[in-house]
């Protein structure tokens, strides 16, 4: 298989793409672009991982890049931080960002911390990929959505890509990177749709996007909530309100410039998260709003999240717990 072509990203052409597909094609690119990048998990190569992501590269890349592991997340992570320490590019599979708690050391104390406490003689270009969110019946321990939690720790990249284009730019600017990422890939947006660019292109790390204009009032979101913003944006178009919607794509680093920037415009503003409120990604967006963009505010910042409780496994119960584009509508309007 030939490298993509760069010069269609530049002539602007696109291809439309599952998210699903979107990450394959990246992780496709950059092995064939890189021989130093190999993939480990629980199943990836017989089943092309949970979500099938990279079904079919076993055959086509053979055992020493596609490496099946155990059910063992600590030995997947810790042996993939050993592997970029030593001039590899692994990109590690962890089947729920729930279950990343189990290589909490590894990720926070080794993989964080390497390039800082040795004073730059190790770089640690390490990618674990994982899965974050409700709405599929999971249960309490497979459904929570604690990437925030990572995002605390200086060193970490946290990206929480939203449309298929930015998951596979932002996965290849990530496996390039020489810092480790936690890619976080929401598991209900798998099958979700939308252009592409043909080529190879990345998306930079740590950087917002405005994925709509509006002027009346600024939506914050990350991951599957930038499609619920998107529901509510239309829901209140008809009402004459329009909504400016920005999705941050990373939490570390945390690009809240264009935030700031959309509410001198707005002056006002709602932060939707899937995580829970209490320390979330809303508190921190809300905190700067305070510090840098008081003088424009007409009302205060409205967080919309998950309820402070464990995701059942009722469908219903779980479904009435987890955000969605009529709780966004609702809170839009309080800030009005």
């Amino acid at each position: 298989m030939s490298m993509p072509d760069a010069a269609a990203v530049a002539s602007g052409q696109t291809v439309v793409k599952t998210y699903r597909e979107a990450i394959s094609d990246a992780l496709r690119e950059e092995l064939l672009r890189d021989e130093r990048v190999f993939l480990l998990g629980e199943e990836i190569g017989v089943w092309g991982g949970t979500y099938a992501v990279t079904r079919g590269f076993y055959d086509e890349f053979g055992e020493n890049r596609i490496r099946d592991t155990p059910i063992a997340e600590q030995v997947i992570v810790g042996a993939a931080v050993g592997a970029a320490m030593n001039g590899l590019r692994p990109v590690a599979e962890i089947m729920t960002i729930n279950f990343a708690f189990l290589v909490l050391d590894a990720l926070v104390n080794h993989a964080a911390k390497a390039h800082y406490m040795f004073g730059g003689q190790f770089s640690v270009p390490l990618v674990v990929r994982t899965t974050t969110g409700g709405g599929r019946q999971l249960g309490a321990t497979h459904s929570h959505s604690p990437e925030t939690i990572f995002a605390h720790f200086p060193g970490m990249i946290v990206a929480v890509p939203s449309t298929p284009a930015d998951a596979k730019g932002m996965l290849k600017a990530a496996i390039r990177s020489d810092n480790p990422v936690l890619f976080v890939e929401h598991s209900t947006l798998y099958q979700t749709r939308g252009p592409v660019p043909v080529g190879d292109y990345t998306v930079p790390l740590g950087v917002s996007d405005v994925k709509r204009e509006g002027k009346d009032v600024t939506i914050v979101a990350v991951s599957k909530m930038v499609q619920y913003a998107t529901q509510a944006a239309d829901m209140l178009a008809k009402e004459g309100i329009s909504a400016e919607i920005v999705d941050l794509r990373c939490l570390r680093p945390l690009d809240t410039a264009p935030v700031i920037e959309s509410i001198r415009k707005t002056n006002r503003c709602v932060v939707v998260e899937e995580g829970h409120a209490l320390f979330g990604v809303g508190a921190e967006v809300a905190a700067r709003i305070q510090e840098e963009a008081f003088d424009w505010m007409d009302a205060p910042v409205k967080r919309v999240s998950s309820e402070d409780i464990p995701l059942p496994y009722s469908k219903d119960l779980e479904q009435s717990l987890l955000p969605d584009a009529q709780k966004i509508v609702a809170a839009v309007r309080s800030v009005l």
